[in-house]
């Protein structure tokens, strides 16, 4: 079973790892892909570019096993469109399992992603929920191929959705960016190797 977490990481914090080793653990992955986007197509391009973002997640994963980049969007043109990830993946991978993580407000979103039914045909859907968070309101589609069990997903290769609570780390990628171009320590928000990377880099000191 493979997994895919996708982000803009602009960047990595402890947000991120912690819900990414959870779910590894959890659904008992033989390998968690971070897919840092290129181009996002629901969000303002990232200031920094890709291959740093990369170097970033690569020193924060450095020494977590079965953790892995992929750099697959960062080599494509155009949009980063998870269905076409996904496809890539489910063609070089063609009898795995694997599992499209997205956070609740994402997955508040979902349909207006492109092509966003076809996820389904290449993954299974697996929404990271806060604990205690409400149950979004399922259009038909999405009512058919919710399961409570877990198991299910390593019965089939796709097409199901399970929603996951994991642990609620309140760190924003955003809040980082503002702490460093106000001079502040964001020390504790996302590993040091990071915080090191991004200063001798001087990434975010500015807007661009």
């Amino acid at each position: 079973m493979i997994g895919v977490y996708g982000g803009t990481f602009n960047p990595v914090h402890y947000g991120h790892l912690r819900t990414a080793l959870e779910v590894k653990e959890l659904f008992d992955l033989q390998q968690l892909r971070l897919i840092p986007c290129r181009l996002p197509p629901h969000r303002q391009q990232p200031d920094v570019d890709g291959e740093m973002r990369l170097g970033m997640l690569e020193l924060a994963i450095a020494e977590t096993p079965g953790v892995q980049t992929d750099r697959r969007e960062l080599d494509r043109q155009g949009a980063s469109y998870m269905v076409d990830t996904l496809q890539s993946l489910r063609a070089e991978n063609p009898d795995a399992g694997l599992i499209l993580f997205i956070g609740v407000d994402a997955f508040a979103g979902l349909e207006s992603w492109h092509r966003w039914r076809h996820l389904f045909d290449y993954a299974h859907v697996v929404v990271m929920t806060r604990p205690a968070c409400e149950m979004p309101e399922l259009s038909e589609f999405l009512r058919q191929r919710l399961t409570e069990d877990r198991g299910r997903l390593h019965q089939r290769t796709a097409g199901c959705l399970f929603f996951q609570a994991v642990t609620a780390l309140d760190i924003s990628a955003t809040a980082i960016r503002e702490l460093i171009k106000a001079g502040r320590n964001p020390q504790f928000l996302l590993p040091d190797a990071v915080i090191a990377y991004i200063r001798r880099h001087h990434l975010y000191l500015s807007s661009n």
